[in-house]
């Protein structure tokens, strides 16, 4: 990769990385109808004159069906899955969890479209699998506590980012890159609004909280999703997708300093696991095969 993707690539970490810190901060206040809607309304409003500038804007009506799919099961749903679990989690192991999406991306693409896994990926997901159990181990017990529904939540989240992956693959790729991102976050503002508006506060909103969640919305969503489609144009998907690696880097140091999370043990082993499970899984790293 050349400089300016590297510089891409760890910003889009970074960017990423924050937003489980902006949600820690914001949804508490805001609560994750609230606080999603706010987050992709401004990501939309961030990413539509781009669209505009470049004469694109016909693509989201042309392809309304599959973006609206998308706006719901790769930002609406798993945006308010994983902010209602950051009220119970913390930043790094909301953004360990996070990892797993690829690997769910893995078994989806393997149960609905066919893609056959070598002993090395299905390797990878068994390993993915015991780092998960490292990471939560300690937060899921047989009660529904509300650890235990966070943890729930997140992999879910994870779980629809892997069917939409797997979605736009099947049925959206011949859309433009950009018309895909801002047209699945005006998807989701619309779905949400009716929610969003019968669940607002009624108590006012921090200037923290607001300052959050707008920073959230401009960078780490609309910046972001500019950053990594030119990712993907640049360096192609595999090497985009290495920026999974960063995030919970970064989520656990801004939450470490920020906030003052603490980084235990069990998150960095659990982390490293399943970002080795990761790897394998979508074929980052391959081990050798098998003689015959």
């Amino acid at each position: 990769m050349r400089a300016r993707d590297i510089i891409d690539l760890v910003a889009l970490g970074a960017l990423w990385g924050a937003s489980f810190l902006f949600m820690r901060i914001a949804a508490p206040e805001f609560g994750a109808f609230a606080l999603v809607e706010v987050r992709v309304a401004i990501a939309a409003v961030v990413l539509f004159p781009l669209l505009s500038m470049r004469g694109q804007t016909t693509e989201i009506k042309a392809n309304w069906f599959p973006l609206f799919v998308l706006g719901v099961h790769n930002t609406a749903m798993p945006f308010l899955l994983f902010t209602w679990a950051m009220l119970s989690l913390t930043t790094g192991t909301g953004a360990i969890l996070n990892a797993t999406a690829p690997i769910f991306a893995a078994v989806v693409a393997w149960a609905w479209l066919g893609d056959k896994l070598n002993w090395s990926r299905a390797l990878g997901l068994l390993v993915g699998t015991i780092g998960v159990w490292l990471l939560v181990r300690d937060k899921v017990g047989a009660s529904l506590s509300d650890s235990t529904l966070a943890v729930g939540a997140a992999l879910g989240g994870s779980f629809l980012y892997g069917v939409a992956g797997n979605f736009t693959r099947r049925y959206a790729s011949h859309i433009k890159p950009l018309a895909v991102a801002t047209g699945s976050q005006i998807s989701a503002a619309l779905v949400l609004l009716p929610v969003a508006i019968i669940t607002w506060p009624s108590e006012p909103i921090s200037m923290t909280a607001w300052a959050a969640a707008i920073v959230m919305g401009v960078f780490s969503t609309g910046l972001a999703y500019i950053l990594y489609f030119r990712l993907i144009a640049n360096t192609g998907p595999t090497n985009a997708i290495t920026v999974t690696y960063l995030i919970p880097l970064f989520a656990m140091v801004l939450g470490a300093v920020v906030i003052d999370e603490p980084i235990t043990l069990p998150m960095v082993i659990g982390c490293a696991i399943i970002l080795l499970g990761t790897s394998l899984a979508t074929g980052v790293l391959r081990l050798p095969t098998r003689g015959n």
